[in-house]
């Protein structure tokens, strides 16, 4: 095995172990939350969706990844390439929006209550379920080239020009025009909710300036506890956000360099550089989620301190 397909397999695999469990234990959470109280909260919602779209980035991008850089690289055949990069666009996009609605709808819980922030603030949640399923049908409909140019890697008989080469599949585009507005149409995609993030981002921190300056005198009343909880969730987003501006302003650079190269087809470098930042914040983000997220904390104690009452119930006494 080469040196760079070993540091690749290596950093994928380890990209696989955080994100799985990390996205399962959230997702578990929240459906243990509902289970339990019969509802949850619009935020948890989108959290649950996010873990949701990052665990599905994790299994068709790193497991594929790791798979191919050990040796195994003709996993699927054109039918099964169509269907996992499909997959792949639709939840990495999805992936990006949905910080982007988590940050903007956290704005909105911090803001002033004033009259036309009051309306905002009770519509919000009631359009939250309709907003959800207007972007998981949008980014669909946006992926739909992954179905048209998706092809085996072992395809031999398809030349491979103006393709993107995954290892274990190909993205096969019919001309050099075509590849370059698929690939701006994708980019923008990306950049417009990143931009949004950004703003909202902006505004929430210009409210917990102003936040910390009324509040620098309450002490322990049940309102400066609220507004801790709101504090501590917003810094949480700030830190989502601020790892997917990083990563994914990583992706999208790589990814525009691709489109204007002179190589027909993007190298092995180029792509593993871009496909592992983009692949990275679905791995990190767990561990921003759950170290922030005390209702996630509370339910991975009760569920280690089940097994342990239980056990110490089956101790017979000694009377």
């Amino acid at each position: 095995m080469e040196g760079r397909s070993a540091i690749k397999g290596t950093l994928y695999l380890l990209l696989t172990v955080l994100g799985i469990p990390g996205n399962l234990t959230i997702i578990s959470s929240f459906v243990h939350i509902a289970q339990h109280d019969r509802r949850l909260h619009p935020a948890d919602k989108i959290v649950g969706n996010l873990a949701l779209v990052n665990l599905a980035v994790v299994l068709v991008r790193c497991v594929p990844e790791t798979t191919a850089a050990f040796g195994l690289e003709q996993l699927f055949d054109d039918n099964g390439c169509k269907i996992v990069i499909f997959i792949y666009r639709t939840t990495r996009s999805l992936s990006i929006w949905l910080t982007f609605l988590l940050s903007g709808f956290q704005g909105i819980t911090l803001a002033p209550s004033t009259p036309k922030w009051s309306i905002a603030k009770r519509l919000a949640p009631r359009c939250l379920p309709g907003a959800l399923a207007l972007l998981w049908l949008l980014n669909m409909c946006l992926s739909t080239s992954a179905i048209l140019f998706s092809i085996s890697s072992g395809n031999n008989s398809t030349r491979k020009k103006f393709a993107v080469n995954l290892e274990y599949c190909l993205v096969k585009f019919p001309s050099r025009a075509v590849k370059i507005a698929i690939g701006a149409l994708q980019t923008s995609r990306d950049v417009i909710p990143i931009a949004l993030m950004i703003l909202a981002s902006a505004y929430i921190l210009l409210i917990l300036y102003k936040h910390h300056q009324q509040v620098k005198g309450l002490r322990s009343s049940s309102k400066g506890q609220r507004s801790s909880a709101e504090t501590r969730a917003a810094k949480a987003v700030l830190t989502l956000v601020t790892l997917y501006v990083l990563f994914f302003g990583i992706d999208n650079i790589m990814w525009v360099y691709t489109l204007t190269v002179a190589e027909t087809m993007q190298t092995s470098v180029t792509s593993d550089i871009r496909v592992f930042f983009s692949s990275l914040y679905a791995s990190v983000s767990p561990i921003v989620i759950i170290a922030s997220n005390k209702k996630i904390q509370n339910k991975m104690k009760c569920t280690k301190a089940k097994p342990e009452m239980e056990a110490s119930e089956t101790v017979p006494s000694h009377n």
